[in-house]
């Protein structure tokens, strides 16, 4: 069963959103509550905060930082004293120390390197000297290890994202008073599509932009029936309700029989019929797709075209895709997921008194099954024969009769 993960960010994200988002959509109250302690941060104080937005009511997970033992001079409670001036191997050691899975562990540094690396543009700083300011407090840390925990739960195997809105105006922050999207923020989102909205305010932090960029999705509708959805909210009030959607949806995929694909279309009208026959079909083919239809069409101002639709598994889709931009004068294509049902089928192999016939069985829905000789076998067969490929299947229709 496929996992995956549908970002609705339309009132922006912040690490605190999607903590509070991912938690209600694995229902890991008790985990979260218990990371302070697996992590080694008594200062890390988890509180579940129960918030209305315009209606939407749902669960805040707030991090309060209590000061605990600020001021011992243990070696850990030394990384503590520093608080928001932790190194990137300061916090690396943290999350190595802590009681939490492998992969979680791998998620949650992937997460702080991005910001590091972000950081270490910004500031021309090399990564290992970088000061983390507003991400290495308590609250901060617990947001983003608690993220990677339950991503990890999860197992998700792919997400998709809508646009992400940022916000306008200023932020306060450690160097000063700087723009919306604050500059670390934009440079994470570098290569997302994002939008201001109509009101000003940082919509989207750092830590968000981080988590969003590590889940790397596709800024496009999940084709996904949802099984779960849940809420994450903001601290802030703004117009529209400050909330991060996440929506779980698993695929059907493992149902016998039902599987999804992608129909990818172009329709060209400056190719001759010739580099568009049985060479390049078979090299389409051999790049995955597993279908293709040539249908002829007419254009603007009357110009006869092609319409070239190919159908192209998920794995494979990009592969098929930069197939046809390259090998066709195409400038442009479209892509779609669609349903599928394919009924079950199987290769035999029929004796005959011409010799052994390749075919296939296919079982229709009644139960009832039928035999398709194979192009290629029926061919051979005639050839070996020196008989034409109509008078071959008459025999053939003849003698099994």
């Amino acid at each position: 069963m496929e996992r995956t993960l549908y970002i609705e960010p339309f009132s922006g994200v912040a690490g605190d959103m999607f903590l509070s988002a991912l938690c209600a959509l694995t229902e890991a109250y008790p985990l979260i509550e218990s990371l302070p302690e697996k992590l080694g941060l008594p200062d890390g104080k988890i509180e579940f905060q129960e918030l209305n937005k315009n209606g939407i009511v749902c669960t805040h997970i707030k991090i309060v930082d209590t000061g605990a033992n600020h001021h011992s001079h243990s070696h850990q409670d030394h990384a503590h004293h520093h608080g928001n001036h932790r190194h990137l191997s300061d916090i690396v050691s943290l999350i190595e120390n802590g009681r939490i899975s492998e992969n979680a562990k791998r998620i949650a540094k992937e997460i702080f390197t991005i910001i590091g690396e972000s950081e270490s543009r910004i500031h021309g700083i090399p990564i290992e000297t970088i000061h983390f300011h507003e991400v290495s407090g308590v609250d901060s840390i617990l947001d983003i290890v608690g993220c990677a925990v339950l991503i990890d739960q999860l197992e998700i195997t792919r997400s998709y994202c809508d646009p992400i809105c940022v916000g306008s105006g200023s932020v306060q922050t450690q160097h000063g008073l700087l723009p919306v999207p604050a500059p670390a923020t934009a440079d994470i989102l570098r290569g997302m599509p994002t939008f201001k909205g109509d009101e000003t305010g940082e919509r989207c932090t750092p830590t968000g932009a981080a988590i969003l960029k590590f889940l790397a999705p596709r800024f496009e509708s999940c084709p996904l029936p949802a099984t779960r959805i849940a809420y994450g909210p903001g601290q802030k009030t703004f117009r529209a309700a400050n909330v991060l959607r996440l929506s779980l949806c698993e695929s059907d995929a493992a149902e016998p029989g039902n599987d999804r694909i992608w129909v990818i279309e172009t329709n060209i009208d400056d190719m001759s019929p010739e580099e568009l026959g049985c060479d390049f079909q078979d090299a389409l083919l051999a790049a995955g797709a597993v279908d293709v239809v040539l249908t002829p069409a007419q254009m603007k101002k009357g110009r006869p075209a092609v319409s070239l639709s190919a159908l192209a598994p998920e794995p494979v889709r990009e592969r098929v895709i930069d197939f046809i931009l390259e090998n066709t004068s195409s400038i442009g294509l479209r892509y779609y997921s669609a349903r599928r049902r394919v009924l079950q089928r199987r290769k035999i192999e029929i004796d005959t008194e011409l010799g052994t016939l390749l075919a296939k069985e296919t079982i229709r829905p009644s139960g009832r099954k039928t035999v398709k000789a194979e192009y290629e076998s029926l061919k051979a067969l005639a050839q070996k024969h020196s008989l034409s490929l109509a008078e071959t299947r008459r025999l053939l229709d003849e003698r099994s009769s």
